[in-house]
């Protein structure tokens, strides 16, 4: 019996000795239950010192670092500045946490399965763009225009997830190939149909209101102003963890991610879960470039870079998740965003020059990818079952 299936099914015996991305099993009967722990590695724990056994209860648990990294940046920043702390500090992290998360989260899910998305980014810009676009120059109404750049944002997604299960190509350059195409196209088309590379005076057209209520409202407490991106950020985070620790599709995840081909051999959906993961990836693209949309009125065609997506990916690997996949969490992915943000923030409210942000997060990076070759190190010297 493997470890994932171990690690949150009622009713298995304990296998301590597999790793956590071991393949789960198809048996049926078993209730699932939620956690954020993973098996602990290596030996038995009754034969082990304990520091290393502090050490494995750590390592088990992906969120942890990033949490007591969380607690540690928020401590030295708001000595530096208590306003860290106040209602608008606490909103403008939020909000920067928020837009973060939502594709950290997506994100983290693909890296869990050993994969990679560039193309999240650019798909932001590219949605918002055809949004517009419908509503300021084909005159179509707010909900149908984003209706039909959510379908185009997950047709991307299909595009990518097929080509990787079928081609077997890098998802790392299939999506860089993607990223390419979208960038070029955006910014010509926009031009080409808009004149200029602006789409803006959209607050007057009908639904905006209504969808303004759903993408765009606030709530004012003291001088901080709250966005509902925070709401649309916890959402995405529970439902995340819950989908990925309670159900088969969660199971399927860690699964490809872990061990692939055995995962195919017992009957685990892999190409399917791949092709459904880079659709999600894509619709949490297309939900950051409505919030953007819907905020500003207008959307500006500038000429993104990859840092965007770089970004998406940095607060997954922060937040615990191997590179090579079988290993994360999604809660570990927002709480590296919040990680991110109050960086920030705290290094323009403390004066400091804010170019420093990137050389902190920078080493913040280095650290989890430190930590998380040595989760990778124990993952392979444990036998699987």
């Amino acid at each position: 019996m493997s470890a994932v299936a171990t690690s949150w099914r009622l009713g298995n015996p304990a296998v301590e000795e597999a790793p956590a991305a071991d393949v789960p099993s198809p048996a049926r009967h078993l209730r699932p239950v939620i956690t954020d722990r993973v098996p602990p590695f290596g030996a038995a724990q009754s034969d082990v010192p304990p520091a290393r056994r502090l050490a494995g209860r750590v390592l088990a648990r992906p969120s942890l670092p990033s949490l007591v990294g969380l607690l540690l940046v928020v401590a030295v920043f708001a000595v530096q500045d208590l306003d860290l702390l106040g209602w608008g500090g606490l909103a403008t992290v939020l909000d920067t946490a928020a837009m973060l998360g939502i594709g950290g989260v997506a994100v983290a899910l693909l890296l869990i399965a050993g994969q990679f998305d560039l193309s999240i980014g650019i798909l932001a810009l590219a949605s918002s763009l055809v949004t517009a676009l419908l509503i300021g120059h084909a005159d179509w109404d707010v909900w149908p225009a984003l209706l039909a750049s959510l379908a185009a944002s997950v047709a991307v997604g299909l595009v990518n997830g097929f080509l990787v299960v079928s081609t077997g190509l890098p998802s790392f350059l299939v999506t860089l190939a993607t990223f390419l195409v979208l960038q070029g196209s955006a910014l010509a088309g926009t031009n080409a149909l808009a004149g200029s590379g602006r789409v803006g005076g959209l607050d007057d057209e009908p639904g905006w209101s209504s969808a303004a209520a759903v993408f765009g409202a606030t709530h004012q407490i003291g001088d901080g102003r709250f966005r509902i991106s925070l709401l649309w950020w916890l959402g995405l985070t529970a439902l995340g963890a819950w989908a990925l620790w309670r159900t088969r599709f969660g199971n399927a995840v860690l699964a490809s991610g872990g061990a692939r081909r055995a995962a195919r051999e017992l009957g685990v959906p892999v190409r399917g879960t791949t092709v459904a993961l880079f659709c999600l990836t894509a619709a949490a693209g297309w939900l950051i470039g409505t919030l953007g949309l819907i905020r500003l009125g207008g959307v500006q065609a500038t000429t993104p870079g990859l840092g965007t997506a770089v970004d998406f990916i940095v607060v997954a690997v922060i937040g615990g998740c191997l590179l090579t996949g079988g290993y994360g969490s999604v809660v570990g992915a927002s709480l590296g965003a919040l990680l991110y943000a109050v960086t920030r923030e705290g290094i323009v409210l403390a004066g400091w020059d804010a170019r420093w942000s990137q050389s902190l997060l920078g080493v913040l990076l280095l650290l989890a990818l430190l930590a998380n070759g040595e989760v990778r190190r124990r993952l392979k010297a444990v036998p699987r079952s």
